[in-house]
C-alpha cells in the first residue's frame, strides 16, 4: 500500500490525478480534515451505516470462536471509519471539530488528550474491536493513542507478507472494510489478509469507478467469497481538485466501459459498493 492519491486517489499524476501525500504524515488529523473539507470528501459518511450493519450482521453470525470478531479497516489513515463505526458522531461533526479555531490553537498532545475524552464520551454501547492497517505510521499511531483503534499495523502487504503482530491479529478478524483504498491496493493485500484468517471473513468495500476492481474480485472469489455490487447506485467521493483531474476521471471510467454522465462529468469522483461474503 503506497498512498499517492490520498482520500481515494490512485496518484496517477501523469494523467491528472491529484496527490495528497502530505496530509497522511502529520502527527494528528487536522491537516487531513482541513485539506479535504473544501473538496467535500464524504465517502466515510456513506460508509458509516453500511459498515455498522455489516459489522453487526457478521458479529451475530459468529461460529463459536471466542470473542467478538474484529473489524479490520484497510488504509485506515487516522481511524475515521473506526470513529464513525463505534461512536455517535458524524463526519460533519469531525470536520467541524478538527478545523475549528480551538483545534488549531492546540498542540498535538493537547488535541490527543481532548480526543481521548471526546471519543470516550461518545462511544456506542457494544462497540466492536477495530484494527487499522495503513502504511502511515503517524496516522495509525494517533488513532491508536486516542482510542479509535484497538490495534494498528503498518505492514505493506503489496510488498511483504504480514509480520508476526498482524499475523496473530488476523485470527480474530471477521470483517474487512475499505473506503477508497481500492485505488492503491491489489489482490495481493487481500490474499495476504485472507491467508491469515481463522474465522469466516466478509469484505465491505467502496471503490472508485476509475479503478479496475475485477482482479480483486477474482482474488476474493478464489477464497470462496461471492461479491455483490449494485452498479446502478453510486456514492459521491469528493469534488475534483481541478479540470485536469476531472478529465483524468472521465477518461478512466470511459476506458472501463462506464458512462460518466451525471457523475464524473458533473464534477465528482463516485464510488461503487461491493459486498463480498462466503458463498
Amino acid at each position: 500500500m503506497v498512498r499517492r492519491g490520498g482520500a481515494g486517489g490512485s496518484g496517477d499524476t501523469a494523467r491528472g490525478k491529484s496527490r495528497f501525500d502530505d496530509i497522511y504524515d502529520r502527527p494528528d488529523p487536522r491537516a487531513y480534515f482541513t485539506r479535504l473539507e473544501p473538496l467535500e470528501y464524504e465517502i466515510p459518511h456513506h460508509a458509516q451505516p453500511v459498515f455498522r450493519q455489516a459489522a453487526a450482521e457478521r458479529a451475530a453470525l459468529d461460529d463459536g470462536h471466542p470473542g467478538t470478531p474484529a473489524v479490520l479497516d484497510v488504509c485506515c489513515s487516522y481511524g475515521i471509519n473506526a470513529a464513525l463505526l463505534n461512536h455517535e458522531v458524524t463526519l460533519a461533526q469531525l470536520y467541524e471539530r478538527y478545523t475549528s479555531e480551538e483545534a488549531r490553537s492546540m498542540s498535538t498532545a493537547e488535541l490527543a488528550a481532548s480526543d481521548k475524552e471526546f471519543y470516550a464520551e461518545w462511544r456506542r454501547p457494544g462497540a466492536l474491536p477495530v484494527y487499522g492497517l495503513d502504511v502511515s505510521r503517524p496516522a495509525v499511531d494517533y488513532a491508536r493513542e486516542v482510542g479509535l483503534l484497538d490495534a494498528a499495523f503498518t505492514d505493506n502487504l503489496e510488498q511483504d507478507p504480514p509480520g508476526p503482530r498482524l499475523g496473530r491479529a488476523l485470527a480474530g478478524v471477521g470483517l474487512i472494510t475499505l473506503t477508497g483504498g481500492g485505488s492503491y491496493i491489489t489482490g495481493r493485500t487481500l490474499a495476504a489478509l485472507l491467508d491469515g484468517a481463522r474465522r469466516p471473513v466478509w469484505v465491505s468495500a467502496f471503490v472508485l469507478r476509475t479503478v479496475a476492481y475485477a482482479p480483486v474480485l477474482r482474488t476474493l472469489s478464489a477464497y470462496g467469497l461471492h461479491s455483490a455490487v449494485d452498479t446502478a447506485r453510486t456514492y459521491p467521493q469528493r469534488r475534483f481538485t481541478d479540470e485536469r483531474e476531472q478529465r483524468y476521471a472521465v477518461a478512466a471510467v470511459r476506458a472501463l466501459g462506464i458512462d460518466p454522465s451525471g457523475r464524473e462529468d458533473a464534477g465528482r469522483f463516485h464510488s461503487v459498493r461491493y459486498d463480498s461474503r462466503p458463498a
